[in-house]
């Protein structure tokens, strides 16, 4: 199985397969515009503008699972994202991205980069790690998403390069990226 076989809705509804990404360097994030991680719509989307014509895509899937920061429907999400974090990147219909009605792909994901833990160096990755073993230690134990934005990272052959859990800027995992565009 490779992310090449999965289908997935974009945010307008329509059916479109992953095989078109083809060839492409990806990074996959669970996002959730209300949350107060969404200050990294902004650095994705520096990414995305810098790389896109190089071959890289983010592919954006809306989620309302941690603390219900995804409000309003698909529509009601893309045009929020797009007024007020200038998102231009594919974003696709919300989705679960963990427990039992966990989409597919995310599925497939969090079995191909299992969880390895915040980075407790910083004070970011300490704080969270702390409130997720505090207020849900059912979320923090596993392999599973621990909260919105966790990205994974895709090369060109449509293996996983890497999982960057939410404390991690999109800025910090831009230099892996321009090297996995070089090859």
């Amino acid at each position: 199985m490779s992310i090449y076989d999965f289908q997935v809705n974009t945010i307008n509804g329509s059916l479109i397969e992953l095989s078109i990404y083809r060839g492409k360097v990806l990074l996959i994030v669970n996002t959730a515009s209300r949350c107060s991680y969404s200050r990294q719509f902004a650095g994705l989307q520096k990414l995305y503008e810098s790389h896109n014509d190089r071959g890289f895509e983010i592919l954006g899937f809306p989620c309302n699972q941690f603390n219900e920061k995804e409000p309003g429907s698909n529509s009601e999400v893309r045009e929020y994202c797009e007024s007020n974090f200038g998102v231009t990147f594919p974003l696709f219909e919300k989705i679960e991205v963990r427990g039992q009605k966990t989409h597919p792909l995310f599925q497939f994901l969090t079995e191909q980069a299992p969880f390895r833990g915040f980075n407790i160096q910083t004070s970011d990755g300490q704080k969270m790690q702390n409130f997720l073993q505090e207020k849900y230690p059912d979320i923090f134990a596993g392999d599973g998403i621990k909260w919105n934005f966790t990205k994974f990272l895709i090369d060109q052959n449509g293996q996983m390069h890497g999982r960057y859990e939410t404390t991690t800027e999109p800025i910090e995992i831009e230099p892996i990226i321009k090297s996995l565009l070089l090859k």
